[in-house]
């Protein structure tokens, strides 16, 4: 089977292809032929080693896993003697929390059934398995922050940089719940991001969003490119800002809430599990559409990092496991 593989931390460039045998599961694990993954921030981030306090999970001078790789839509293909909750054929999609990866950029996949359990759900029937691959990382890290406000039909929201695979999910969530919602991204973008839910769309590269005339509920900085204090003026007295990037500060973060008023909010993804049902679920009832930019063969994969490192992907990028038998 091939294999992403890399030694050291870096840039695209220290990945190849390798050729492996492919394992066969223990009496516990379930073995999964992977069809597609993302090449998502999260794995650009394990891929570098950057920023540097994550070397303290996944290795201090070189990486512990070798394969990159945080999620992934396939099929299992074997099962231990032991394996209760998978079985041969079922078709399913999972993500790892993005902090360690599971070395999905492969064509086989093991796993632990204990870890499946808690990072599988089955793919939708009317997802391909690229399509499926397109639910999990960014829409993850969007329902893991939207869902805890339980937020009300009426309230209004502000997405800064939309057009992400995160800020794409934000803008299909916010909608679901019943939220105005304003977008932030290019004027050649303002048709996907209308039919996914916006109601209003400002060019960044022409105006200054920041001195909008609308007040929200929430702002969500979907690139992590803001700060509280840029966005504050945006909030409605008791409003809440949150941000996918460096954006947020963990003092700002616990004396905010305290206070009363405008504040930084950040849930912590947990429950994996949960937030996919809860996408499985909008794809099935035809409130989620998953985007995808690109799509690359395993064999251009540094051709696929380098893409998402230069912030221009709109939705997900998508590598595609081809040479399978």
């Amino acid at each position: 089977m091939k294999i992403a593989y890399r030694t050291k931390y870096g840039s695209p460039e220290v990945l190849s292809i390798r050729e492996v045998e492919t394992p066969s599961p223990k009496d516990n694990e379930i073995l999964i032929k992977v069809y597609a993954a993302t090449v998502n921030r999260s794995d650009y981030h394990i891929l570098t080693g950057k920023p540097y306090f994550m070397r303290l999970f996944i290795g201090l001078f070189k990486p512990k896993i070798s394969t990159t790789g945080t999620d992934f839509a396939g099929q299992v293909e074997a099962i231990g003697n032991n394996v209760t909750s998978f079985h041969v054929g079922d078709n399913v999609m999972g993500f790892d929390g993005g902090l360690f990866g599971i070395q999905s950029h492969a064509q086989y996949l093991l796993l632990p059934e204990t870890k499946a359990r808690k990072m599988i759900v089955n793919i939708p029937a009317n997802l391909q398995y690229e399509e499926a691959a397109a639910c999990l990382e960014g829409a993850f890290y969007a329902a893991a922050q939207v869902n805890p406000l339980q937020p009300k039909q009426g309230q209004k929201a502000l997405v800064y940089g939309a057009t992400g695979a995160i800020g794409t999910s934000y803008v299909q969530f916010l909608k679901y719940y019943g939220l105005y919602i304003t977008a932030v991204c290019r004027t050649e973008n303002k048709e996907l991001v209308t039919s996914l839910g916006a109601d209003k769309v400002i060019d960044y590269t022409t105006e200054d969003f920041t001195k909008e005339s609308e007040r929200y509920d929430f702002v969500f900085d979907a690139v992590g490119k803001s700060s509280f204090f840029k966005c504050k003026i945006l909030l409605k007295k008791k409003g809440g800002y949150t941000s996918s990037g460096a954006g947020i500060n963990i003092l700002l973060l616990m004396i905010t809430p305290l206070l009363g008023g405008k504040k930084v909010f950040f849930a912590f993804p947990k429950d994996i599990v949960g937030q996919l049902r809860f996408i499985k679920d909008l794809v099935e009832k035809g409130r989620f559409k998953p985007v995808i930019d690109r799509i690359y063969p395993i064999d251009k994969i540094a051709e696929a990092y380098r893409y998402v490192a230069s912030g221009q992907k709109i939705g997900n990028v998508i590598l595609k496991m081809d040479g399978l038998e």
